[in-house]
């Protein structure tokens, strides 16, 4: 498929400053560039690349300044580059041809119920009492359990496990190794065997429309009841939600992010890489946590915190800049009791 820097400006509500006919196929960073591609510039300290990319056509924000003369490719101006970028890329993906059809290879048992236009891969398995929606894409080595109900156009690629009588809604994206369903951790130690009494975990896992689930992630399935996972929530690669817990609209969570069983978490959240969450408290709405906090306690909503326990980004970065100068400082204070013990054995 191939667009003109004519239409690629139509769609986003951009200017065109140079071949409006100029056609791209494809797409590069711009240090990356090559002929058919089209290029984004978000930020000045990039616009070097400007001059030297070899892309076709470069998204540039508005606000930034470039010295016409010495331009390639052919320049779109926008507001948001970053933004338009997104849109271009969903439209892109949009075009492309849908999978659909039944491999000769996939199991499906026939008391599943599958709906119209839909894809499953070799090797998947759909069991018993499973419902597979519309348009949705089940890929290869895909497992299916008893009872589970997928919603209309969801992607469940190569190797997700859905255990048995989880529900997810439309448009979910499970990505490869994603496991929903697997039992919540959940032993009693027992001193007359001397071991741990496993509790059996008889919940379900309920994800709701639009949620993406990186590669490799786990949702565990309730002991009781069901782990929610509310529309539009996004998850990266390895991250951890533990029974019972319920994460709130449209909260995003980046790779190796661990939730601890039976913890609320609310909406418009945003917790950065390994953000480590303790059970059984609740996380308000529209809180922000920095890569590799530590939550013990509750948080009330609207805050952006860092560190562990966490706190506001400014003390935080203060205290880090004092717990670098500890060794200076404990051997500073050292000397001074020293000088303080010799006056006062002067006296």
């Amino acid at each position: 498929m191939e667009f003109t820097a004519q239409q690629i400006a139509a769609f986003i509500q951009g200017t065109v400053e140079g071949d409006e006919h100029a056609t791209v196929h494809t797409f590069a960073k711009i240090e990356e560039g090559k002929p058919g591609a089209i290029s984004f510039l978000a930020n000045s300290k990039y616009t070097h690349y400007l001059y030297s990319t070899e892309s076709t056509i470069v998204l540039v924000d508005e606000s930034i300044e470039v010295e016409a003369d010495k331009v390639k490719p052919t320049i779109i101006r926008v507001k948001n580059a970053r933004d338009c970028v997104a849109k271009l890329l969903q439209m892109y993906e949009s075009a492309r041809p849908k999978k659909t059809g039944i491999d000769s290879l996939a199991f499906i048992s026939p008391k599943a119920t599958i709906g119209k236009d839909v894809y499953i891969g070799a090797f998947a398995v759909i069991s018993d009492g499973a419902v597979i929606g519309d348009g949705t894409q089940v890929y290869p080595h895909a497992f299916i359990g008893e009872g589970v109900k997928l919603g209309n156009d969801c992607k469940i690629y190569p190797n997700v496990t859905i255990y048995h009588g989880c529900k997810l809604g439309n448009h979910v994206t499970l990505h490869a190794g994603c496991v929903i369903g697997a039992d919540g951790f959940g032993f009693a130690p027992n001193p007359q065997t001397n071991q741990y009494d496993k509790i059996p975990q008889i919940g379900i896992v309920t994800i709701e429309d639009n949620v993406e689930i990186g590669a490799n992630s786990c949702v565990d399935r309730s002991t009781m009841g069901t782990t929610i996972i509310r529309k539009g929530v996004k998850l990266d690669n390895l991250v951890q939600i533990a029974h019972n817990v319920e994460v709130g609209e449209n909260t995003v969570m980046s790779a190796q992010v661990g939730i601890a069983g039976s913890t609320k978490v609310g909406q418009w959240c945003m917790f950065g890489g390994q953000v480590g969450i303790a059970g059984h408290i609740t996380i308000g709405d529209q809180v922000f946590l920095g890569a590799q906090s530590g939550v013990p306690g509750s948080l009330k909503s609207g805050q952006q915190l860092i560190g562990t326990p966490p706190m506001e980004k400014l003390p935080y970065f203060k205290s880090q800049a004092i717990f670098r100068r500890l060794p200076e400082m404990y051997k500073e204070i050292s000397d001074l009791k020293k000088e303080i013990e010799n006056l006062k054995k002067q006296k």
